[in-house]
């Protein structure tokens, strides 16, 4: 085990995680909601730190991440828990058992992350904030060698921690899981805010930020709340790509999956705020990347991605920049 960062020690030997916003008072021999920080007489401690529950090499496209290093490979890891409940989880089997996870040192895992062309390290499949100090430590491992660090989060942690961690993350996609507190509180666990202020808190330090929302038709589809997903994010920066992701049934959800006409009207709206809105778990559907001025394709994605018409971070045509690193 390793000695939890973000703690206060209490009285009779309980302690308080400041990691996430739930601010867990965990009294000796107890975990915290995440289930993987445990009070041992009187120290908070991380018990994931270095198990590895899953790790193989991605397209970033996979992540999604469409405007970093589009059509480049990236080693991907995870572990265990989580701190928040969606009764939709799609990855539950590992997120609640650790059973799956095994101890790989630092030096395997950077070596992994320096072979097939992989351009670092994306931290995923799990919760990966909940994991906090051991990506805190490899990260500063990868940054000195060149590599990025990624995180695929639901961006549910303090600012105190995040802006620690943040000279060391490159690129982040965050799970907006709702525009409404009610769904947080209901079907996650959680909160808005939290999330809401990691996204501005990441893009304000220039990270580079992707939004994935999990439509769910019924729970959090309907046409006003995409209008107020759009302008939040918008007021933010406009500019941050949108992945509007198609749901199905999983863990202790059974609602229908999402229509594609539930989807395709939801992202037109969004169209109207945002720059990049695209629909994600469909084949077949157009993921091409375009510019927001003159509507000229920027990176095709037909076959195999590639840069079309930019250069210099500019769109070729109107000469508008546009947000995609490579």
């Amino acid at each position: 085990m390793k000695e939890a960062m973000h703690y206060d020690k209490l009285d009779k030997s309980y302690v308080k995680c400041n990691l996430c916003p739930h601010y867990c008072v965990i009294k000796d021999g107890d975990f915290g909601i995440c289930r993987v920080r445990k009070n041992n007489g009187g120290s908070l401690y991380s018990l994931n730190y270095g198990k590895i529950s899953s790790y193989g090499y991605d397209p970033i496209e996979k992540k999604p991440l469409f405007h970093f290093y589009p059509s480049s490979t990236i080693f991907s890891i995870g572990s265990f828990g989580c701190n928040l409940s969606c009764d939709f989880c799609q990855n539950y089997e590992m997120v609640y058992d650790s059973a799956y996870a095994k101890d790989i040192k630092y030096d395997e895992i950077i070596d992994l992350a320096s072979e097939n062309d992989s351009i670092g390290i994306a931290f995923t499949y799990n919760e990966p904030s909940i994991w906090y100090e051991y990506i805190l430590d490899i990260a500063k491992q990868t940054h000195e060698i060149g590599l990025k660090n990624i995180m695929v989060t639901n961006g549910y942690i303090n600012e105190e921690p995040l802006r620690e961690l943040l000279p060391y993350i490159d690129a982040m996609n965050i799970d907006l899981k709702a525009i409404n507190n009610s769904f947080y509180r209901d079907v996650c666990g959680g909160s808005l805010d939290p999330v809401l202020k990691t996204i501005e808190i990441a893009n304000s330090k220039g990270v580079h930020i992707e939004v994935t929302s999990l439509l769910i038709e019924g729970a959090n589809s309907e046409n006003e709340e995409m209008k107020t997903l759009g302008r939040k994010i918008s007021t933010i920066d406009k500019s941050i790509p949108l992945h509007l992701n198609r749901y199905f049934p999983a863990y202790k959800m059974n609602l229908p999956a999402t229509s594609l006409e539930m989807l395709t009207q939801s992202s037109e709206i969004l169209k109207e705020y945002l720059d990049y809105v695209y629909i994600g778990n469909v084949r077949g559907i157009d993921k091409n990347t375009y510019c927001p001025s003159c509507d000229v394709k920027l990176i095709d994605r037909n076959i195999v991605t590639r840069l079309a018409e930019i250069k210099n971070g500019k769109c070729i045509k109107c000469g508008r920049g546009v947000n995609i690193k490579y």
